[in-house]
């Protein structure tokens, strides 16, 4: 008998060989074999006959091979198989499929699924490009092709289609008879960790009936409810992943309140000394999300806030004000940015803002020269710095702090999770002696010496909004706040899509803004041209618009590729206004921040995922003057580049612009890259399954709320004990920091 934990090299008919391709799958026990779900399932219980089709449906036919060939035509290699069942006959066409030549020989049965549509040339009903699996087939089998044996899994029944793997080896088929075996070794019950009140609750059926319905669903079993994978089978097994991600993240905000953190006082002096270096009157939501800052600040456990915010909605003065607050208690700030471009921006508006009040304010970044690196470490190290900003330096194991109170850490989602962790531990052991806050005003160095060491706290900050889903897993840790207003006097950006065959009109209109005393960005997804795509590339446009289109204007490159003292260079001009025009690659799209910009050209913007295009917009409307979007395509868009398209013209609303983003893509490339930290799902989808996370976090605090009548202490530890054997595989190192 079998058990969950069994390693697959030790099922019938693996073995060590197999085990490692499946192990290429992340595939490495019984329990993920049983997790590796069907992509989809097909209705071989009923299948179509053959005249029985029409045209425009989606059919499963089972048939008998009769002929096949491939046919070279000018534009491409064509492959036709006709299957027959009696008399009927039905033709199959796949364009490019010359790998097809050698795979079907006459007298096969064969299951095909596909759009049947009628042939424009013989009126004859045919499946264009259909998935399709050779029933009994010796070579698919590795057992003798025993046929009738199989056929009870392959027809007759709603059959489970699987992903192949091991490049093709191991086919939907050779999973079904596996798995089917696996399910008939396994105990006549599994033990089911989730808590009887949870079960009850959500209507959660048993693990091991779970397991056989999703995999052989019976026949009775709606196939919509099956393909969009909200059976009760699967609805058990999604839950389950879910409630306990949600339990352990849950577990590890109750385990930080219980860390010693600062408790910072928040007094009279302190409120007047942030009164003091507001530039502005701040909006109602900057009121708000400050008070909710502060009001962890003074907690004595470690604050741990995600602050949201769409592009210019200020969060960088509500992070200077939440400095302050560390700063005026006799604690150092840490700020860490992505880039040593928005670093520099960061270090540039603390500097204008804080340094008139008293404040010292350094950065770090790792293009300093050695002499200069040394020299702020050691200002870092003897708590003379009271902000240190800087990029991935900031974590090198020869910084130390003197007193660490708060990190700040801007644009999160393009950190990992250790760096952020590694930052958090930069404090030291609290000591108050000589060297920490030399320098500091009475007041500072009492509430120093007065405040017990403890965790810093931590403020995340993401200007790419993120969709509540996402954050209450990728951040489900971290208490949220949210900016949802723009500071007075930003107009809306206007946003247009065009063509780049009307390239003259939109030059012309850059010109009529540049003579109005405006700036301007151009935008290109590459830096060089490359022979294998027809794209226009950053350097032989900026050629092109410098010396041809503006040889009368002041035009600047940036890119990626420049040294960073170039790139410090470029950017210092156009801020100061000495270039008029920036040809640029996306190194703009965080971080860049010149009012008299009003121009954005993104050239091929069909290239560009749609919170990348959001980010690059956001470098415009930052003053008062009215602003301008242009999305230039070039050649054909696909239906999904048309969806980023439509929703770039039709809201300026980052969270609807992420919110169909993460729909388009997927969680795991919402940010561009994979995040560090991403749990990585076996069953669930974010997206599909946002009602059951809501729910699974519900159910999560509930349970952690015991005991009670509802819940005993013994569940909850069977609970914990199986969230943790089950947290670093499962869900990475979303545990950490």
């Amino acid at each position: 008998m079998l058990e969950l934990t069994t390693s697959v090299q030790y099922v019938k008919g693996i073995g060590p060989r197999l085990a490692e391709v499946l192990a290429a799958k992340d595939i490495r026990t019984v329990d993920d074999l049983l997790h590796y779900l069907p992509f989809r399932y097909e209705d071989r219980l009923n299948p179509r006959g053959i005249s029985e089709l029409r045209a425009g449906e989606m059919a499963t036919v089972i048939a008998e091979v009769r002929t096949s060939g491939l046919f070279r035509t000018r534009r491409m290699p064509i492959f036709q198989m006709t299957a027959g069942q009696g008399r009927s006959r039905l033709k199959c066409t796949w364009f490019n499929a010359t790998y097809l030549r050698d795979r079907f020989k006459p007298g096969q049965l064969v299951a095909l699924y596909g759009k049947v549509e009628e042939d424009h040339y013989g009126g004859e009903l045919q499946l264009m490009q259909p998935q399709f699996e050779i029933l009994g087939d010796a070579s698919d089998d590795g057992d003798g092709g025993d046929q009738k044996a199989a056929s009870s899994l392959e027809v007759g029944r709603i059959v489970p289609i699987y992903e192949s793997a091991g490049q093709g080896r191991l086919t939907p088929r050779w999973f079904r008879r596996i798995i089917h075996t696996v399910l008939e070794a396994l105990p006549p019950e599994l033990p089911d960790p989730v808590p009887v009140a949870v079960r009850r609750h959500m209507s959660l059926i048993a693990p091991r009936e779970a397991m056989w319905k999703v995999h052989w669903p019976d026949p009775g079993e709606s196939f919509q409810d099956l393909q969009a994978s909200r059976t009760p089978a699967h609805v058990r097994l999604i839950f389950e992943e879910l409630f306990f991600l949600e339990l352990g993240l849950e577990l590890k905000r109750r385990q930080q309140k219980a860390q010693t953190g600062i408790a910072f006082t928040l007094d009279s002096s302190v409120r007047e000394a942030i009164k003091k270096i507001l530039p502005f009157h701040p909006t109602t939501a900057q009121k708000r999300v400050l008070k909710e800052i502060a009001f962890d600040m003074e907690k004595p456990f470690p604050m741990r806030r995600l602050l949201q915010g769409d592009v210019g909605s200020g969060k960088t003065i509500v992070a200077f004000e939440a400095a302050i607050i560390a700063i005026e208690n006799g604690y150092q700030v840490a700020l860490m940015a992505p880039t040593e471009i928005l670093a520099q921006q960061h270090y540039f508006s603390a500097r204008r803002i804080l340094e008139n009040a008293g404040y010292r304010v350094v950065l770090l970044t790792g293009s300093l020269e050695e002499d200069r690196k040394r020299e702020i470490r050691r200002h870092i190290a003897q708590g003379n710095a009271q902000l240190v900003i800087g990029t991935h330096a900031l974590i090198e194991q020869k910084v130390e702090f003197g007193k660490l109170g708060l990190v700040i850490v801007d644009e999160q989602h393009r950190f990992g999770v250790m760096q952020r962790f590694k930052l958090m531990k930069k404090s030291a052991d609290g000591s108050t002696d000589d060297r920490v806050g030399a320098g500091l005003r009475p007041a500072q160095a009492e509430r120093s010496s007065a405040v017990p060491p403890g965790e810093p706290d931590v403020l995340v900050m993401t200007a790419t909004p993120i969709p509540r889903t996402l954050a209450l897993t990728l951040y489900g840790d971290l208490d949220i706040s949210v900016l949802d207003e723009m500071p007075p006097g930003r107009t809306p950006i206007v946003t247009r899509r065009v063509s780049d065959d009307r390239a003259a009109e939109v030059w012309q209109f850059v010109r009529k803004q540049i003579a109005a005393g405006h700036q301007a960005y151009v935008v290109y997804p590459v830096i060089e041209e490359n022979e294998e795509t027809a794209l226009k590339a950053a350097s032989k446009m900026f050629r092109e618009l410098s010396k041809k289109t503006f040889p009368d204007l002041r035009v600047g490159l940036l890119h990626g590729r420049l040294e960073s003292d170039q790139k410090e260079d470029v950017m210092r001009q156009f801020q100061k206004g000495e270039l008029d025009l920036l040809v640029s690659t996306t190194v703009i799209e965080v971080g860049v921040d010149v009012a008299n910009a009003t121009v954005m050209v993104v050239e091929h913007a069909e290239r560009f995922g749609l919170s990348q295009l959001h980010q690059l917009r956001g470098r415009i409307g930052r003053g008062g003057a009215k602003s301008f979007c242009v999305l230039m395509t070039g050649g054909k868009v696909s239906e999904d580049g048309e969806r980023r398209l439509d929703a770039m013209v039709r809201t300026t609303d980052g969270f609807q612009i992420a919110e169909l983003d993460l729909e388009l893509r997927g969680p795991g490339e919402f940010f561009g890259t994979r995040q560090a930290g991403m749990p990585s799902f076996q069953v669930a989808n974010l997206i599909r399954d946002r009602q059951l996370l809501e729910a699974a976090k519900r159910e999560a605090a509930a349970v952690l709320a015991g005991p009670n009548e509802e819940v005993s202490k013994e569940e909850i530890d069977h609970a914990i004990h199986h969230m943790r054997s089950h947290w670093q595989k499962t869900y990475g190192l979303v545990e950490v920091g």
